[in-house]
Protein backbone atom coordinates (compact mmCIF):
# COMPACT_ATOMS: atom_id res chain seq x y z
CA UNK A 1 0.00 0.00 0.00
CA UNK A 2 1.54 3.61 -1.10
CA UNK A 3 2.38 5.61 2.13
CA UNK A 4 2.95 9.23 1.90
CA UNK A 5 5.10 11.29 4.63
CA UNK A 6 3.27 13.97 6.49
CA UNK A 7 6.30 15.70 7.43
CA UNK A 8 6.79 18.69 5.66
CA UNK A 9 9.82 19.10 3.76
CA UNK A 10 11.70 21.96 1.83
CA UNK A 11 11.16 21.60 -2.09
CA UNK A 12 12.10 23.55 -4.97
CA UNK A 13 9.86 26.37 -5.73
CA UNK A 14 8.35 26.19 -9.04
CA UNK A 15 6.16 29.00 -10.83
CA UNK A 16 5.09 28.29 -14.18
CA UNK A 17 2.26 29.01 -16.60
CA UNK A 18 0.35 25.74 -15.20
CA UNK A 19 2.26 25.17 -11.61
CA UNK A 20 2.96 27.10 -8.53
CA UNK A 21 5.04 25.78 -5.51
CA UNK A 22 5.68 28.23 -3.00
CA UNK A 23 5.33 26.08 0.18
CA UNK A 24 6.59 23.00 2.16
CA UNK A 25 5.14 20.10 1.03
CA UNK A 26 2.77 18.54 2.47
CA UNK A 27 1.68 22.35 3.45
CA UNK A 28 2.17 22.70 7.46
CA UNK A 29 -0.94 24.47 7.96
CA UNK A 30 -2.93 21.41 6.04
CA UNK A 31 -1.52 19.30 9.20
CA UNK A 32 -4.69 19.90 11.56
CA UNK A 33 -6.86 18.66 8.27
CA UNK A 34 -4.68 15.22 8.36
CA UNK A 35 -4.76 14.80 11.76
CA UNK A 36 -8.69 15.69 12.69
CA UNK A 37 -9.16 13.14 9.42
CA UNK A 38 -7.09 9.86 11.15
CA UNK A 39 -9.21 10.73 14.46
CA UNK A 40 -12.30 10.46 12.53
CA UNK A 41 -11.96 8.20 9.27
CA UNK A 42 -10.66 4.63 8.68
CA UNK A 43 -6.93 4.38 7.56
CA UNK A 44 -8.34 2.51 3.89
CA UNK A 45 -8.59 6.48 3.26
CA UNK A 46 -5.07 7.67 3.30
CA UNK A 47 -3.96 6.17 0.61
CA UNK A 48 -3.31 9.60 -1.26
CA UNK A 49 -0.65 12.47 -1.96
CA UNK A 50 -0.90 14.75 1.18
CA UNK A 51 -2.69 17.45 -0.57
CA UNK A 52 -5.58 19.35 0.50
CA UNK A 53 -7.89 20.17 -2.54
CA UNK A 54 -9.53 23.83 -2.64
CA UNK A 55 -10.41 24.19 -6.16
CA UNK A 56 -9.73 22.20 -9.50
CA UNK A 57 -10.41 24.12 -12.44
CA UNK A 58 -9.64 22.63 -16.62
CA UNK A 59 -6.87 20.58 -15.77
CA UNK A 60 -5.15 22.49 -12.73
CA UNK A 61 -5.44 21.56 -8.78
CA UNK A 62 -5.25 24.28 -5.78
CA UNK A 63 -4.93 24.40 -2.30
CA UNK A 64 -5.58 27.34 -0.33
CA UNK A 65 -2.23 27.95 0.38
CA UNK A 66 -1.15 28.80 -3.24
CA UNK A 67 0.28 26.18 -4.72
CA UNK A 68 -1.11 24.44 -8.18
CA UNK A 69 -0.65 20.76 -10.07
CA UNK A 70 -1.18 19.74 -13.10
CA UNK A 71 -3.53 16.87 -12.70
CA UNK A 72 -3.26 13.76 -13.77
CA UNK A 73 -5.49 11.83 -11.91
CA UNK A 74 -8.78 13.26 -13.10
CA UNK A 75 -10.16 12.79 -9.45
CA UNK A 76 -9.87 9.00 -10.17
CA UNK A 77 -10.47 9.00 -13.97
CA UNK A 78 -14.17 11.23 -13.31
CA UNK A 79 -13.51 14.74 -14.78
CA UNK A 80 -12.87 14.37 -18.64
CA UNK A 81 -14.30 17.38 -19.83
CA UNK A 82 -12.32 19.36 -16.94
CA UNK A 83 -13.15 20.34 -13.25
CA UNK A 84 -14.85 22.76 -12.67
CA UNK A 85 -17.33 22.84 -16.29
CA UNK A 86 -19.20 26.03 -16.29
CA UNK A 87 -22.01 23.97 -18.15
CA UNK A 88 -22.34 21.60 -15.36
CA UNK A 89 -22.16 24.51 -12.28
CA UNK A 90 -24.97 25.75 -14.59
CA UNK A 91 -27.04 23.23 -14.64
CA UNK A 92 -26.56 21.74 -10.94
CA UNK A 93 -27.46 25.26 -9.84
CA UNK A 94 -30.71 25.31 -12.11
CA UNK A 95 -32.00 22.47 -10.58
CA UNK A 96 -31.24 23.56 -7.61
CA UNK A 97 -33.52 27.13 -8.14
CA UNK A 98 -36.11 24.74 -9.00
CA UNK A 99 -36.00 22.79 -6.25
CA UNK A 100 -35.80 19.21 -6.62
CA UNK A 101 -33.14 17.42 -5.18
CA UNK A 102 -34.33 13.95 -5.28
CA UNK A 103 -36.95 11.58 -7.03
CA UNK A 104 -36.69 7.86 -6.06
CA UNK A 105 -37.61 6.70 -9.71
CA UNK A 106 -40.59 8.98 -10.37
CA UNK A 107 -40.02 10.50 -13.28
CA UNK A 108 -38.03 13.52 -13.96
CA UNK A 109 -37.64 15.61 -17.59
CA UNK A 110 -33.45 14.83 -17.58
CA UNK A 111 -33.97 11.70 -16.99
CA UNK A 112 -35.84 10.71 -20.16
CA UNK A 113 -32.97 13.18 -21.93
CA UNK A 114 -29.94 10.94 -20.49
CA UNK A 115 -31.33 7.79 -21.00
CA UNK A 116 -32.11 8.79 -24.76
CA UNK A 117 -28.32 9.80 -24.70
CA UNK A 118 -26.87 7.20 -23.40
CA UNK A 119 -29.19 4.87 -25.47
CA UNK A 120 -28.06 7.12 -28.18
CA UNK A 121 -24.37 6.52 -28.15
CA UNK A 122 -25.17 1.96 -27.43
CA UNK A 123 -24.34 0.19 -30.43
CA UNK A 124 -28.01 0.23 -31.39
CA UNK A 125 -30.52 2.16 -30.97
CA UNK A 126 -33.23 0.39 -30.90
CA UNK A 127 -32.45 -2.51 -29.34
CA UNK A 128 -30.58 -0.88 -26.19
CA UNK A 129 -32.06 0.46 -22.39
CA UNK A 130 -30.24 2.08 -19.94
CA UNK A 131 -30.67 1.57 -16.43
CA UNK A 132 -29.18 4.90 -14.00
CA UNK A 133 -27.14 3.90 -10.84
CA UNK A 134 -25.29 5.64 -8.12
CA UNK A 135 -21.56 4.04 -8.51
CA UNK A 136 -19.73 1.71 -10.45
CA UNK A 137 -19.22 -1.16 -8.32
CA UNK A 138 -23.38 -1.19 -8.36
CA UNK A 139 -23.65 -1.02 -12.55
CA UNK A 140 -21.17 -4.23 -12.59
CA UNK A 141 -23.17 -6.23 -9.69
CA UNK A 142 -26.46 -5.20 -12.11
CA UNK A 143 -24.47 -7.03 -14.82
CA UNK A 144 -23.60 -9.84 -13.11
CA UNK A 145 -27.08 -10.23 -11.94
CA UNK A 146 -28.59 -9.67 -15.48
CA UNK A 147 -26.29 -12.07 -17.19
CA UNK A 148 -26.46 -14.47 -14.51
CA UNK A 149 -30.59 -14.15 -15.02
CA UNK A 150 -30.60 -14.75 -18.59
CA UNK A 151 -28.58 -17.88 -18.38
CA UNK A 152 -31.47 -18.74 -15.90
CA UNK A 153 -33.98 -18.47 -17.62
CA UNK A 154 -33.63 -18.64 -21.39
CA UNK A 155 -31.13 -22.21 -20.66
CA UNK A 156 -32.07 -23.61 -17.33
CA UNK A 157 -29.69 -23.92 -14.13
CA UNK A 158 -26.67 -25.15 -15.49
CA UNK A 159 -26.19 -22.22 -17.03
CA UNK A 160 -24.47 -20.38 -14.00
CA UNK A 161 -20.74 -19.40 -14.75
CA UNK A 162 -19.71 -15.76 -14.72
CA UNK A 163 -16.08 -15.75 -16.29
CA UNK A 164 -14.33 -12.77 -15.55
CA UNK A 165 -10.11 -11.64 -15.43
CA UNK A 166 -6.62 -12.33 -13.32
CA UNK A 167 -5.83 -9.18 -11.79
CA UNK A 168 -9.84 -7.49 -12.80
CA UNK A 169 -11.07 -5.12 -10.78
CA UNK A 170 -14.80 -4.39 -11.07
CA UNK A 171 -15.56 -3.32 -7.38
CA UNK A 172 -15.62 -3.62 -3.70
CA UNK A 173 -18.99 -4.45 -3.36
CA UNK A 174 -19.09 -8.94 -2.67
CA UNK A 175 -20.65 -9.56 -6.59
CA UNK A 176 -18.22 -6.95 -7.99
CA UNK A 177 -15.29 -8.48 -6.07
CA UNK A 178 -16.36 -12.25 -6.83
CA UNK A 179 -16.01 -11.41 -10.41
CA UNK A 180 -12.38 -9.57 -9.37
CA UNK A 181 -9.61 -10.62 -10.28
CA UNK A 182 -7.01 -9.55 -7.56
CA UNK A 183 -7.09 -12.82 -4.73
CA UNK A 184 -6.14 -10.28 -1.97
CA UNK A 185 -9.03 -8.27 -2.56
CA UNK A 186 -11.46 -10.86 -2.36
CA UNK A 187 -10.01 -13.38 0.78
CA UNK A 188 -12.59 -11.45 3.19
CA UNK A 189 -15.40 -13.56 1.45
CA UNK A 190 -14.06 -17.06 2.17
CA UNK A 191 -16.36 -18.93 1.01
CA UNK A 192 -16.71 -18.51 -2.55
CA UNK A 193 -19.23 -18.52 -5.25
CA UNK A 194 -17.74 -21.56 -7.47
CA UNK A 195 -19.69 -20.36 -10.17
CA UNK A 196 -17.38 -16.75 -10.28
CA UNK A 197 -14.26 -18.10 -12.41
CA UNK A 198 -11.54 -16.49 -13.86
CA UNK A 199 -9.00 -17.00 -16.37
CA UNK A 200 -5.51 -14.71 -17.29
CA UNK A 201 -5.87 -11.78 -18.91
CA UNK A 202 -3.69 -11.50 -22.17
CA UNK A 203 -1.72 -8.38 -21.87
CA UNK A 204 1.68 -9.66 -22.84
CA UNK A 205 3.15 -8.76 -20.06
CA UNK A 206 2.64 -10.01 -16.68
CA UNK A 207 1.22 -13.15 -19.16
CA UNK A 208 2.66 -13.73 -22.32
CA UNK A 209 0.36 -16.02 -23.65
CA UNK A 210 -2.39 -13.88 -25.53
CA UNK A 211 -3.59 -16.55 -27.66
CA UNK A 212 -7.44 -17.19 -27.00
CA UNK A 213 -6.82 -20.89 -26.64
CA UNK A 214 -5.54 -20.17 -22.95
CA UNK A 215 -9.11 -19.01 -22.40
CA UNK A 216 -10.81 -22.59 -23.75
CA UNK A 217 -7.82 -24.17 -22.36
CA UNK A 218 -8.02 -22.64 -18.25
CA UNK A 219 -12.26 -23.28 -18.85
CA UNK A 220 -11.70 -26.88 -19.48
CA UNK A 221 -9.22 -26.80 -16.43
CA UNK A 222 -11.60 -25.55 -14.15
CA UNK A 223 -14.15 -27.91 -15.28
CA UNK A 224 -16.06 -25.09 -17.15
CA UNK A 225 -17.89 -26.45 -19.96
CA UNK A 226 -18.96 -23.48 -22.61
CA UNK A 227 -22.60 -24.45 -23.07
CA UNK A 228 -22.62 -23.55 -18.89
CA UNK A 229 -21.06 -20.10 -19.15
CA UNK A 230 -24.18 -17.36 -18.69
CA UNK A 231 -21.55 -14.38 -18.89
CA UNK A 232 -18.21 -13.15 -19.49
CA UNK A 233 -16.99 -9.99 -18.03
CA UNK A 234 -13.72 -7.56 -18.61
CA UNK A 235 -12.93 -3.88 -18.25
CA UNK A 236 -12.11 -2.66 -21.67
CA UNK A 237 -8.42 -2.33 -20.35
CA UNK A 238 -7.81 -3.62 -17.13
CA UNK A 239 -6.99 -0.58 -15.04
CA UNK A 240 -3.85 -1.88 -12.92
CA UNK A 241 -2.27 -1.54 -16.54
CA UNK A 242 -3.85 -0.01 -18.26
CA UNK A 243 -3.65 -3.43 -20.10
CA UNK A 244 -5.78 -3.68 -23.62
CA UNK A 245 -7.13 -6.90 -25.27
CA UNK A 246 -5.10 -7.62 -28.93
CA UNK A 247 -7.89 -7.34 -31.28
CA UNK A 248 -7.86 -10.56 -32.29
CA UNK A 249 -8.90 -12.09 -28.70
CA UNK A 250 -11.22 -9.27 -28.27
CA UNK A 251 -12.59 -10.45 -31.03
CA UNK A 252 -12.87 -14.27 -30.58
CA UNK A 253 -14.02 -13.83 -27.03
CA UNK A 254 -17.22 -12.33 -28.96
CA UNK A 255 -17.79 -15.28 -30.82
CA UNK A 256 -17.23 -17.38 -28.26
CA UNK A 257 -20.42 -15.87 -26.42
CA UNK A 258 -21.95 -15.27 -29.60
CA UNK A 259 -22.06 -19.09 -30.01
CA UNK A 260 -22.39 -20.31 -26.44
CA UNK A 261 -25.34 -17.77 -26.06
CA UNK A 262 -23.49 -16.14 -23.11
CA UNK A 263 -23.91 -12.16 -22.03
CA UNK A 264 -20.65 -10.36 -22.91
CA UNK A 265 -19.98 -7.50 -20.50
CA UNK A 266 -17.49 -4.97 -21.03
CA UNK A 267 -16.76 -3.00 -17.51
CA UNK A 268 -16.94 0.73 -18.86
CA UNK A 269 -16.59 2.40 -15.74
CA UNK A 270 -12.99 3.86 -16.21
CA UNK A 271 -12.75 3.68 -19.68
CA UNK A 272 -15.93 4.89 -21.76
CA UNK A 273 -16.63 8.65 -22.53
CA UNK A 274 -13.68 9.56 -24.62
CA UNK A 275 -10.92 8.43 -22.00
CA UNK A 276 -8.76 6.21 -24.66
CA UNK A 277 -9.42 8.75 -27.46
CA UNK A 278 -13.30 6.91 -28.47
CA UNK A 279 -16.68 7.62 -26.90
CA UNK A 280 -16.00 3.74 -25.59
CA UNK A 281 -12.98 1.93 -25.36
CA UNK A 282 -14.33 -1.73 -27.20
CA UNK A 283 -14.53 0.48 -30.30
CA UNK A 284 -10.45 -0.15 -30.14
CA UNK A 285 -11.71 -3.89 -30.78
CA UNK A 286 -14.46 -3.67 -33.21
CA UNK A 287 -16.68 -5.85 -30.95
CA UNK A 288 -20.36 -4.96 -29.68
CA UNK A 289 -21.28 -6.14 -25.96
CA UNK A 290 -24.31 -7.21 -25.00
CA UNK A 291 -24.13 -5.00 -21.44
CA UNK A 292 -21.93 -2.02 -20.96
CA UNK A 293 -21.06 -1.02 -17.46
CA UNK A 294 -20.55 3.06 -17.09
CA UNK A 295 -19.57 5.37 -14.51
CA UNK A 296 -16.98 7.78 -13.24
CA UNK A 297 -16.44 9.97 -16.29
CA UNK A 298 -20.46 9.87 -17.00
CA UNK A 299 -21.18 13.37 -14.87
CA UNK A 300 -17.41 14.67 -14.59
CA UNK A 301 -18.23 15.79 -11.29
CA UNK A 302 -21.39 13.98 -9.24
CA UNK A 303 -22.16 10.16 -8.25
CA UNK A 304 -23.78 8.56 -11.11
CA UNK A 305 -23.29 4.95 -12.83
CA UNK A 306 -25.15 3.17 -16.19
CA UNK A 307 -25.83 -0.12 -17.63
CA UNK A 308 -26.81 0.15 -21.12
CA UNK A 309 -27.54 -3.10 -22.31
CA UNK A 310 -29.70 -5.21 -25.19
CA UNK A 311 -33.20 -4.70 -24.64
CA UNK A 312 -34.12 -8.06 -24.14
CA UNK A 313 -31.57 -8.53 -21.30
CA UNK A 314 -32.23 -5.40 -19.24
CA UNK A 315 -35.81 -5.82 -19.53
CA UNK A 316 -36.08 -9.02 -17.73
CA UNK A 317 -36.93 -7.61 -14.74
CA UNK A 318 -40.51 -6.42 -13.66
CA UNK A 319 -41.48 -2.78 -12.97
CA UNK A 320 -40.47 -2.09 -9.39
CA UNK A 321 -38.12 -5.16 -9.22
CA UNK A 322 -34.98 -3.64 -10.23
CA UNK A 323 -34.53 -0.08 -8.95
CA UNK A 324 -32.00 1.94 -6.80
CA UNK A 325 -33.22 4.99 -4.34
CA UNK A 326 -30.71 7.35 -6.35
CA UNK A 327 -31.27 5.90 -9.24
CA UNK A 328 -31.49 9.23 -12.10
CA UNK A 329 -31.27 11.76 -9.06
CA UNK A 330 -31.99 14.75 -10.46
CA UNK A 331 -28.37 16.52 -9.53
CA UNK A 332 -25.93 13.91 -11.02
CA UNK A 333 -28.45 13.75 -14.13
CA UNK A 334 -28.53 17.09 -14.85
CA UNK A 335 -24.34 17.33 -14.55
CA UNK A 336 -24.08 14.12 -16.93
CA UNK A 337 -26.32 15.31 -19.56
CA UNK A 338 -24.44 18.97 -19.76
CA UNK A 339 -21.31 16.63 -19.35
CA UNK A 340 -21.96 14.68 -22.32
CA UNK A 341 -22.89 17.95 -24.16
CA UNK A 342 -19.76 19.57 -23.55
CA UNK A 343 -17.69 15.82 -24.74
CA UNK A 344 -19.93 15.52 -28.04
CA UNK A 345 -19.96 19.54 -28.60
CA UNK A 346 -16.55 20.47 -28.55
CA UNK A 347 -14.60 17.04 -30.08
CA UNK A 348 -13.17 16.43 -26.89
CA UNK A 349 -12.92 12.34 -27.49
CA UNK A 350 -10.18 13.59 -31.07
CA UNK A 351 -8.51 16.33 -28.81
CA UNK A 352 -8.37 12.67 -26.23
CA UNK A 353 -6.68 11.22 -29.08
CA UNK A 354 -4.44 13.51 -30.36
CA UNK A 355 -2.74 13.80 -27.03
CA UNK A 356 -2.69 10.27 -26.76
CA UNK A 357 -0.51 10.54 -29.93
CA UNK A 358 1.76 12.65 -27.83
CA UNK A 359 1.63 11.01 -24.88
CA UNK A 360 2.36 7.35 -25.31
CA UNK A 361 5.27 8.08 -27.37
CA UNK A 362 6.96 9.86 -25.13
CA UNK A 363 6.09 7.64 -22.26
CA UNK A 364 7.79 5.03 -24.48
CA UNK A 365 10.97 6.84 -24.69
CA UNK A 366 11.41 7.34 -21.01
CA UNK A 367 10.64 4.30 -20.36
CA UNK A 368 13.42 2.98 -22.84
CA UNK A 369 16.08 5.00 -20.61
CA UNK A 370 15.31 3.31 -17.99
CA UNK A 371 14.17 -0.30 -19.26
CA UNK A 372 15.95 -1.96 -15.99
CA UNK A 373 13.89 -0.66 -13.98
CA UNK A 374 10.64 0.54 -16.19
CA UNK A 375 9.08 -2.81 -17.47
CA UNK A 376 6.52 -1.77 -19.71
CA UNK A 377 4.53 0.91 -20.71
CA UNK A 378 1.04 0.55 -21.99
CA UNK A 379 -1.95 3.20 -23.27
CA UNK A 380 -4.23 4.97 -25.35
CA UNK A 381 -5.56 8.40 -25.93
CA UNK A 382 -5.22 9.96 -21.82
CA UNK A 383 -4.94 6.69 -20.23
CA UNK A 384 -1.44 4.99 -19.86
CA UNK A 385 1.01 3.38 -17.07
CA UNK A 386 4.41 3.01 -16.13
CA UNK A 387 5.02 -0.64 -14.52
CA UNK A 388 7.91 -0.03 -11.96
CA UNK A 389 9.46 -3.23 -11.42
CA UNK A 390 12.60 -4.30 -9.25
CA UNK A 391 15.81 -4.20 -11.52
CA UNK A 392 16.31 -6.77 -14.93
CA UNK A 393 12.71 -8.74 -13.16
CA UNK A 394 9.62 -8.18 -13.79
CA UNK A 395 8.55 -7.88 -9.71
CA UNK A 396 6.86 -5.14 -8.65
CA UNK A 397 8.53 -2.24 -7.07
CA UNK A 398 5.83 -0.66 -4.99
CA UNK A 399 8.45 1.31 -3.17
CA UNK A 400 9.73 2.68 -6.07
CA UNK A 401 6.85 4.09 -7.68
CA UNK A 402 6.05 5.84 -4.36
CA UNK A 403 9.03 7.85 -4.63
CA UNK A 404 8.30 8.97 -8.28
CA UNK A 405 4.75 9.25 -7.68
CA UNK A 406 6.22 11.78 -4.39
CA UNK A 407 8.72 13.61 -6.64
CA UNK A 408 6.03 14.80 -8.92
CA UNK A 409 4.24 15.83 -6.37
CA UNK A 410 7.17 17.87 -5.26
CA UNK A 411 7.04 19.32 -8.49
CA UNK A 412 3.50 20.45 -8.84
CA UNK A 413 2.66 16.82 -11.19
CA UNK A 414 -0.25 15.33 -8.87
CA UNK A 415 -1.12 11.77 -9.63
CA UNK A 416 -3.29 9.56 -7.64
CA UNK A 417 -1.24 6.47 -5.65
CA UNK A 418 0.26 3.96 -7.81
CA UNK A 419 -1.50 0.82 -8.48
CA UNK A 420 -1.22 -2.21 -9.84
CA UNK A 421 -0.78 -6.06 -8.39
CA UNK A 422 1.73 -4.63 -6.22
CA UNK A 423 1.04 -1.02 -6.57
CA UNK A 424 3.30 -0.30 -8.74
CA UNK A 425 1.95 1.18 -11.75
CA UNK A 426 2.44 4.66 -12.34
CA UNK A 427 -1.08 5.66 -13.68
CA UNK A 428 -1.61 8.54 -15.40
CA UNK A 429 -5.25 9.95 -16.28
CA UNK A 430 -5.25 13.72 -17.15
CA UNK A 431 -8.60 15.49 -17.74
CA UNK A 432 -9.09 14.86 -21.58
CA UNK A 433 -9.47 19.09 -22.36
CA UNK A 434 -5.07 19.06 -21.70
CA UNK A 435 -3.72 21.54 -23.76
CA UNK A 436 -0.76 20.34 -25.66
CA UNK A 437 1.97 22.63 -24.01
CA UNK A 438 0.52 21.88 -20.43
CA UNK A 439 0.90 18.41 -21.47
CA UNK A 440 3.99 18.38 -22.70
CA UNK A 441 5.18 20.60 -19.64
CA UNK A 442 4.01 17.53 -17.20
CA UNK A 443 5.91 14.77 -19.55
CA UNK A 444 9.30 16.85 -18.47
CA UNK A 445 8.65 16.88 -15.16
CA UNK A 446 7.73 13.22 -15.25
CA UNK A 447 11.05 12.40 -16.98
CA UNK A 448 12.73 14.24 -14.52
CA UNK A 449 11.54 12.83 -11.37
CA UNK A 450 12.12 9.22 -13.01
CA UNK A 451 15.81 10.21 -13.27
CA UNK A 452 16.33 11.44 -9.95
CA UNK A 453 14.64 8.72 -8.48
CA UNK A 454 16.32 5.94 -10.71
CA UNK A 455 19.74 7.67 -11.18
Amino acid sequence: MATYDLAPVDVPKVETKFRTIKTKLPVPESLPIFEKLKRSEPRSMWGQPPVVWHKAEGFIVSDRWGNRWIDWSSGVLISNVGHGRREIEDALRAILDRGLLATYVFVHEKRAELTEMLTGLSPDLENYRTFLLTTGSEACENCIKLAKTYGLEKHGPHKKYLVSFNNAFHGRTMGSQLAGGMEKSKTWIVDRDPSFVQVPFPDGYKNEDQSFDLFLRTLDEKGVAPQDVAGVMSESYQGIGPDFFPVEYAQRLEAFCREHDAVLIMDEVQSAFGRTGKMFCFEHYGIRPDLIACGKGITSSLPLSAVIGRRDIMNLYAPGSMTSTHSASPLPVVSAVANLKVLLGEGIVEHAAAMGEILVPELARIQRKHPEALGCVQGKGLVAGIQVVKRGTKEPDAETAVKINVACFQKGLLMFAPVGIGGECVKIAPPLVISEEALRESIAVLEQAVYEVLD
